[in-house]
């Protein structure tokens, strides 16, 4: 079971406010999808959540099946059962994948995982998202194609079997293959598991093929729609303009650029720290 509580969250990125009172909630066996132009804070909301440090809660509160998400580190938000898949997701030099991977397994584990074990349910994802099994032996995402990076964090959820999947646009980048192998990947978490999803993309694509059960809209660092898939068409459809119009909401131009991406990776940092705080 897993319920996710966010209320009059206020995000800043140095002095840019980009989250400006965002509530949600996603109910336990959820399948998410939150929409929005670019640069209206969508990658900022998930990176909050996970806890970037580089992006400031000012005001409001995340809960997480009760907990308060906010009081925790970023390595306990992951061990209570948070997961996030990078937009771009970086390479970090001298790591090997598969020793990654266990590494974080047996973080969120009270028993360290036997060898035989590990190597047993690797093999199965690999083959599930249909990445050679020669890359797990490789350095992290190092000389990675775009594609394999994407299905490398995908590779990453199955091993970690999350109670929460926040997935920022998992599918930018991929041909279409690439994106039915994600999408069959994704569905099957979600149906044989305890897997809520919140996925951000801005393709129709892959929402036709992972079914949301409920979309947000996202304009100006809050959310200002919910609805069912006939929203995500609409957008589709007729993009964001209609909001505007209907709901006489300014949508903001984004020229100014956030001086820190959901990309930007902190395991280099917690790699040469030796800390993950």
């Amino acid at each position: 079971m897993s319920k996710l509580e966010i209320k009059n969250l206020h995000v800043k990125i140095e002095d840019l406010e980009i989250l400006k009172g965002v509530d949600l909630t996603i109910e336990n066996k959820e399948m998410v999808a939150l929409l929005g132009p670019n640069g209206h804070g969508k990658s900022t909301l998930l990176g909050a959540i996970m806890g970037n440090p580089r992006y400031e809660v000012t005001e409001g509160e995340i809960y997480f099946n009760g907990e308060d998400v906010l009081k925790m580190s970023v390595d306990e938000r992951s061990r209570k059962g948070i997961f996030l898949a990078f937009q771009n997701p970086c390479e970090i030099p001298g790591v090997i994948n598969a020793d990654f991977f266990k590494s974080a397994m047996n973080a969120h584990s009270d028993k360290k995982i036997s060898l035989y074990k590990f190597y047993k349910e690797l093999e199965n994802a690999t083959k599930e998202v249909k990445m050679p099994f020669d890359l797990v032996n490789r350095t992290l995402n190092e000389g990675f194609s775009g594609g394999e990076k994407k299905r490398n964090e995908i590779l990453q959820m199955k091993l970690l079997n999350p109670a929460l999947a926040m997935l920022d646009e998992i599918d930018s980048g991929l041909d279409v293959d690439a994106i039915n192998i994600v999408s069959e990947a994704i569905n099957k978490q979600f149906s044989e598991k305890d897997t809520s999803f919140l996925v951000i993309s801005h393709y129709a694509r892959l929402f036709d093929l992972i079914k949301p059960t409920v979309a947000y809209v996202m304009i100006n660092g809050k959310i200002v729609l919910k609805g069912d898939e006939s929203l995500i068409k609409r957008i589709d459809k007729e993009g964001y303009t209609w909001i505007k119009n209907e709901l006489n909401i300014e949508i903001e131009k984004t020229d100014k650029k956030a001086p820190i991406s959901i990309g930007t990776c902190a395991t280099k940092e917690v790699i040469k720290n030796g800390s993950s705080k």
